[in-house]
């Protein structure tokens, strides 16, 4: 992908290319809304990618130049104070804005981008663009931020530029992803604890609905504002409570008359997902994979009854895995509301799985998905051209 990417760029611009970097794109395994909640992840970066590859340039302003969407993007680097609305190139002028609140400022560039993550597909192809273009200007320009720096830049894009009250789980996973392994992320320390293998024998399959979910536009926002409401309810009886993080679910039933009934569920998944998490990394560590498997249907389960972010494509797809040999389980993965399912399957089948599950869904919905195979990659990374 690397070598395309550059001999593309330095074809389109007529000149050579200084740097390429590359962000995959993520899988959220379990701990669904728990982010920006303070609580725990379980992520996998994947072999879907985001390549960014970069020259400077003259003057002030800047070209980008979408190798898979054949489409391109200029813009002026002294008017990007907004937005403008429906433009990819704002995730890269977001990373330019929020550099400049940190007092670094990058200089006009050339730039292609390549990417195999799917798009609206609930993979994070935004936070894959926006890491791999932090990535890329960390050396074009000479910045030196630590990794979780970067990933706080990436999120700003997001909550700052975006209008999208995400937490950091997509920068984090693109950044600090590990081959062959999940991460545990810690979103109250914003830190990774540890990374749990997942056993051989086993890969995800993503079910791309192909119902897109534009989150800034979604409930995804009205969603976290449940949640805040529900911790301002709790710590009238536990006022030692920071997050949802600090509750346990016996906690949340003692405060249910503290709060809406629609808040109180919104809570019982947060809750939900981070004893799931704990429960996972546990159920990996001693390679008890039906365990594990069993706790995706559980989250999805509460998906539907509980934080009501899924809808009834999502909904198709994990009930046919559940009669389809070789999965050991399913859920939605992301913000929800659309977007894709994952499915844990035995990697021997997995090729097999992929046919029977977009057949059975033909014939239920009358309707096409996308099948995508997901091996385990790394993360970020960012080299010099030679």
């Amino acid at each position: 992908m690397s070598v395309n990417i550059v001999e593309a760029f330095e074809k389109k611009f007529g000149k050579k290319a200084a740097f390429v970097a590359k962000a995959p794109g993520r899988l959220e395994i379990l701990g669904n809304h728990t982010d920006y909640n303070q609580g725990f992840v379980l992520s996998a970066a994947v072999s879907q990618a985001t390549e960014f590859v970069i020259a400077p340039a003259e003057g002030r302003k800047c070209r980008i130049w979408d190798f898979r969407g054949n489409c391109g993007a200029e813009f002026d680097l002294d008017n990007i104070s907004k937005p403008t609305p429906k433009d990819w190139s704002n995730y890269i002028k977001g990373v330019i804005v929020e550099l400049a609140k940190r007092g670094i400022k990058i200089g006009a560039f050339d730039a292609g981008i390549l990417s195999t993550v799917p798009l609206s597909a609930g993979m994070s192809s935004s936070a894959a663009l926006e890491v791999a273009a932090s990535f890329a200007f960390s050396k074009l320009f000479n910045i030196n931020l630590a990794k979780e720096d970067w990933a706080r830049v990436g999120q700003g894009v997001e909550n700052n530029y975006m209008g999208l009250k995400s937490g950091l789980l997509d920068q984090f996973s693109s950044i600090f992803g590990k081959e062959n392994s999940l991460i545990l992320c810690d979103f109250r320390d914003v830190k990774v604890l540890k990374t749990v293998p997942v056993p051989e024998g086993y890969c995800f399959v993503v079910g791309n609905s192909m119902v897109k979910h534009n989150l800034v536009e979604s409930d995804y926002n009205l969603r976290r504002a449940s949640c805040e409401k529900a911790v301002e309810g709790i710590k009238k009886k536990y006022p030692e409570v920071k997050a949802l993080r600090d509750v346990s679910q016996t906690m949340l039933d003692s405060c249910k008359d503290l709060m809406d009934k629609v808040d109180y569920l919104r809570a019982c998944h947060v809750v939900g997902e981070d004893e799931r998490v704990m429960k996972a990394e546990k159920a990996l560590e001693h390679g008890d994979i039906q365990e594990f498997g069993k706790l995706l249907f559980e989250s999805h389960a509460s998906s539907i009854s509980n934080f009501e972010n899924s809808c009834v494509e999502l909904d198709c797809l994990v009930e046919l895995a559940k009669t389809i040999p070789g999965c050991l389980g399913a859920r939605l993965s992301g913000g929800g509301f659309g977007g894709i399912t994952i499915h844990l399957v035995k990697e021997a089948v997995a090729e097999s799985y992929c046919t029977k599950l977009k057949t059975a869904y033909k014939t239920q919905t009358g309707k096409s998905i996308e099948t995508i195979i997901c091996s385990i990659g790394d993360g970020a990374s960012v080299k010099e051209v030679k």
